[in-house]
């Protein structure tokens, strides 16, 4: 006689294989901390997640080039900054030098040091390699200085890269004049340094000066143009004339800078939103695709209970039909 049933046996078995495979999927979700890992666990969450992890990794990518674009333009503030205090100095020197029997020479010694601190100042106004304020050959001042500054995907899958645009850095209408000095230095040589506020001669032109006075020579066409500055022989309307072409290079130096500002302000505005968008893709990823720690923690303990009650549970169902199988292996 031969005995081949053995039902606890069997099922003790499945219970435990059944207790297995629960604890290795809950001890996977307790150490990745991931309710959907791969896309077998859940293929709609796997790939919602799988696009949000991508564009959270742009949307990261925008506030670096928005974190690097807020430097660049604190340097170009600060430039023009020092830019205006010194040639208001200048504006003070001319001043001066309309009063009677003063030391024109002496004036202009000190001018022209000003206007060597003030090609200094635009010069080092560089950030990575970017100068805001002073253009050369390498340049187009027609063309709009952009700085990434969104990333938006679209209802059609698509995606979309916004920007910040420097908006007064556009290629002028018509003809030039002084309010398209949208820089303190135009150097290009194709020029005659016309978008920049120390080296354009519209402003003189536009104040009815008798001569195209510029506060610093470009590096261009500068036939007929002549650089700010005095000497004994300079009269006093002439030395006036400078007066009011300073002031009004001032006055662009100022539209300048006020460009500078407002865009720095929206850069920052738009990189606390990037980080807002950031943080909302995290927290629907984590909706999405993160355990309850809390929860799959006392599921873990209790499987590995309901594990060791099953090791017993076989090993009484072996020893039953062990003593079965004895009592009759005489028969």
């Amino acid at each position: 006689m031969s005995i081949y049933r053995r039902t606890a046996v069997d099922a003790a078995l499945y219970v435990l294989r059944d207790t297995g495979n629960n604890l290795v999927q809950t001890q996977r979700q307790v150490s990745t901390g991931l309710r959907v890992e791969r896309a077998s666990d859940n293929g709609a969450y796997w790939a919602i997640s799988s696009t949000l992890k991508s564009d959270q990794r742009a949307q990261s990518a925008i506030r670096d080039a928005l974190g690097l674009a807020a430097a660049t333009m604190d340097t170009a503030y600060t430039a023009v900054g020092e830019s205006i205090d010194l040639v208001s100095q200048i504006k003070a020197k001319l001043v001066a030098a309309t009063e009677t029997g003063v030391d024109k020479d002496k004036i202009n010694l000190d001018i022209s040091h000003l206007k060597q601190q003030l090609r200094a100042v635009s010069g080092a106004a560089s950030f990575n390699n970017d100068n805001w304020v002073a253009i050369d050959d390498g340049d187009d001042p027609a063309r709009p200085r952009e700085i990434p500054a969104s990333f938006t995907r679209l209802a059609d899958g698509s995606v979309e890269i916004g920007t910040l645009s420097y908006e007064v850095d556009i290629a002028p209408v018509g003809s030039t004049s002084s309010k398209d000095a949208r820089y303190l230095i135009d150097d290009r040589s194709t020029g005659s340094g016309e978008y920049g506020a120390l080296t354009s001669q519209y402003f003189a032109t536009e104040a009815g000066a008798s001569k195209n006075y510029v506060m610093l020579a470009g590096a261009g066409n500068t036939a007929g143009q002549v650089e700010i500055g005095i000497s004994s022989a300079t009269t006093t309307a002439e030395v006036r004339e400078m007066v009011t072409v300073v002031d009004k290079m001032l006055g662009q130096m100022a539209t300048i800078g006020s460009s500078f500002g407002a865009l720095e302000k929206r850069i920052s505005l738009q990189s606390d939103f990037a980080q807002s968008m950031g943080d909302a893709f995290a927290r629907g990823m984590s909706k999405l695709i993160d355990a309850n720690m809390e929860e799959q923690s006392s599921r873990l303990a209790a499987l590995q209970t309901q594990q060791q009650l099953g090791l017993q549970s076989l090993n009484i169902a072996n020893a039953t039909y062990d003593t079965v199988r004895q009592l009759f292996q005489n028969f």
